[in-house]
C-alpha cells in the first residue's frame, strides 16, 4: 500500500511534515531546507528551476516506485 499519495501537499521548513515518506523525505529535504531558507539555484541550477525562483523538482531514490515532486517555496508556515 502505498503511503503517498497522488496531487498531495505538505508544508515544512526542516523537518519532515506527519504523513510524509521517510525515504522521500530523505531525498527531498536538502531542497526544502534550502528553499526555505532563500536558495534560487543549486548545483548549476538543474535542480532549482532558475526561470521561477523557489520551485524544485526532486525524486524519490526507488526505481521500482518512482515519485517526483514538486517543492515550492511559499508564504504558509510549516505545522
Amino acid at each position: 500500500m502505498p503511503l503517498m499519495k497522488e496531487v498531495q501537499v505538505f508544508y515544512a521548513d526542516y523537518s519532515r511534515p506527519d504523513g510524509f515518506c521517510d525515504e522521500a523525505w530523505k531525498a527531498v529535504y536538502r531542497y526544502v531546507f534550502a528553499l526555505a531558507n532563500g536558495a534560487n539555484g543549486w548545483y548549476f541550477d538543474d535542480r532549482i528551476d532558475p526561470k521561477h525562483n523557489g520551485v524544485a523538482i526532486c525524486s524519490r531514490n526507488d526505481g521500482l516506485r518512482p515519485v517526483i515532486m514538486k517543492i515550492e517555496r511559499t508564504d504558509e508556515d510549516a505545522a
